[in-house]
């Protein structure tokens, strides 16, 4: 999947929760740990991590570094959004205690697979998913 693609798709989902009563903004290019800002349909501010997956796993992962810097974020909501090819999942995770860490090895970069890493992520269960639709068989 490449760049512009992965941002339409952000754009998509931001538009859809935006019909459903939030109140963000796609924050594009940027370098910031999250993709989109703004405030939940409750009028609290928050930011979005937003996650497109290829393959479906049933644990979903987070890099450390990236949960670790939106944990730093005061009076803000921090939530995590994944989509695969078997559903969506919404991860509220100001709210999810005794996240597991491991190490995994992931490509070095989201657009080109090549070089693999090393990478500390935090595992995330799908029953911890707060919001999930799952895609009926043959979907």
């Amino acid at each position: 999947m490449k760049l512009e693609q992965t941002h339409k798709y952000e754009e998509a989902v931001i538009a859809f929760l935006n019909i459903d009563g939030w109140s963000l903004v796609h924050t594009g290019d940027s370098m910031l740990p999250y993709d989109a800002i703004g405030y939940t349909p409750k009028g609290n501010k928050c930011v979005v991590e937003l996650k497109f997956r290829t393959k479906y796993y049933d644990t979903k992962v987070i890099e450390k570094y990236k949960y670790d810097k939106l944990m730093e974020l005061e009076d803000t909501v921090k939530l995590y959004y994944v989509f695969d090819p078997k559903g969506n999942y919404l991860f509220w995770l100001d709210s999810i205690e005794n996240l597991e860490q491991s190490t995994l090895k992931m490509p070095a970069t989201t657009y080109w697979q090549n070089n693999k890493k090393e990478t500390e992520v935090y595992l995330l269960p799908e029953s911890k998913a707060s919001v999930s639709y799952i895609y009926p068989e043959g979907f």
